[in-house]
């Protein structure tokens, strides 16, 4: 089993910035791609971003390119989700995911692995 461990969410003032980490134990060595998904009060889950195992590719969900940063450190088995210029609408629980394929993937059905999320919540 994989265990995920999402931190570094809380509260800010939009314009802010924040920087979410997810730590992965247990069998972390069968993970490969690993994403960032959030869900909104009374909102489905959303795509936020993935990455491979290299941290060489990676893909965002369009709304949210250019505010966005995601990256790894397999060395920590540690994935980060940099998030600049926040917005209230970004307000949201951000749940870490990751599979065992290599395989970039937007759908979370596709993960096999979640951790418990970690709330961001941005003031106006």
């Amino acid at each position: 089993q994989v265990q995920l461990v999402e931190s570094g969410g809380g509260l800010v003032q939009a314009g802010g910035s924040l920087r979410l980490s997810c730590a992965a134990s247990g069998r972390a060595s069968i993970i490969y791609t690993m994403g960032w998904f959030r869900q909104a009060p009374g909102k489905e889950r959303e795509f936020v971003a993935t990455i491979s195992w290299s941290g060489t590719a990676y893909d965002y969900a369009d709304s949210l390119k250019g505010r966005f940063t995601i990256s790894r450190e397999n060395a920590k088995n540690s994935v980060y989700l940099e998030v600049n210029s926040l917005k209230p609408e970004d307000t949201a629980v951000y749940y870490c995911a990751a599979r065992t394929s290599r395989v970039l993937e937007r759908r979370g059905g596709g993960y096999e692995y979640w951790g418990q999320g970690t709330q961001v919540t941005v003031s106006s």
